[in-house]
């Protein structure tokens, strides 16, 4: 009998560095599970791009900032191939604006969507998981983690969150087989741009002189979903060509 392959679920998936993670995963013989908030079309054309690679597909729209959803996009998945091995927390918001100036509402929004969301998401996914003994949670942190800037108090706040949750649940659940680790990405080009593109000042702070691309984050994902990352866990591994600040 056919081994059953394993599942994938990427949030905020149908562009950039989610869709380069998803499409990578189907390469490597993962049966995806698409999401976005609304943009139904843009997941479905990398679904198309995701089966042409073997993998069977799920579009499961939803607004990772509300548990309902979170929720409701898990059951799906689980309705539609059994179960979720791998879980990439990708979607985000990162509003720019003086903490003074910041909305209460909009606080509270930005920390649903880029930190709730990955407690949410790994308090459904983990059970199945668990069951297994086998899971891989793969959270996306950004530079927010490590620098604090000017004008993004929320998100930063947000993502040092996510850092500790992820060394926490590395911590916890490692025992039972399930890794858990965290992915800053530095500067990276939207799908299309040329890495050459960006601004001189964000450019200036790269050493290698480029942005990077969603494939060379996309791979990182890639590992520690592999047996070959089975003994990375609990870390935050940078993909930033040398950023510093």
């Amino acid at each position: 009998m056919a081994q059953k392959r394993k599942v994938a679920l990427i949030t905020g998936s149908g562009r950039n560095i989610g869709r380069a993670v998803a499409l990578g995963l189907a390469e490597d013989g993962f049966d995806i599970v698409l999401n976005g908030s609304s943009d139904r079309a843009a997941c479905e054309a990398v679904a198309g791009e995701a089966e042409a690679l073997g993998a069977a597909t799920l579009v499961a729209l939803g607004d990772v900032g509300q548990a309902a959803d979170c929720a409701r996009i898990v059951a799906e998945a689980m309705a539609r191939f059994g179960q979720v091995d791998v879980l990439v927390n990708n979607a985000a918001i990162r509003p720019a604006m003086p903490f003074l100036e910041t909305p209460e509402e909009t606080w509270r929004r930005v920390l649903a969507v880029d930190l709730e969301a990955a407690r949410w998401l790994a308090r459904d996914c983990l059970p199945g998981m668990l069951a297994r003994r086998w899971g891989r949670i793969v959270n996306f942190t950004g530079m927010n983690a490590i620098q604090g800037y000017d004008g993004h108090a929320t998100v930063s706040v947000a993502k040092h969150g996510v850092w500790g949750l992820t060394k926490a649940l590395a911590k916890e659940f490692g025992p039972q087989g399930v890794t858990v680790n965290a992915i800053s990405p530095g500067p990276t080009a939207k799908d299309g741009q040329d890495t050459a593109s960006g601004p001189g000042a964000v450019l200036a702070r790269i050493p290698l002189g480029r942005l990077g691309t969603p494939a060379e984050v996309a791979v990182l994902v890639r590992t520690l979903a592999s047996e070959a990352g089975a003994f990375i866990n609990g870390q935050m591994l940078q993909v930033n060509g040398g950023t510093q600040t």
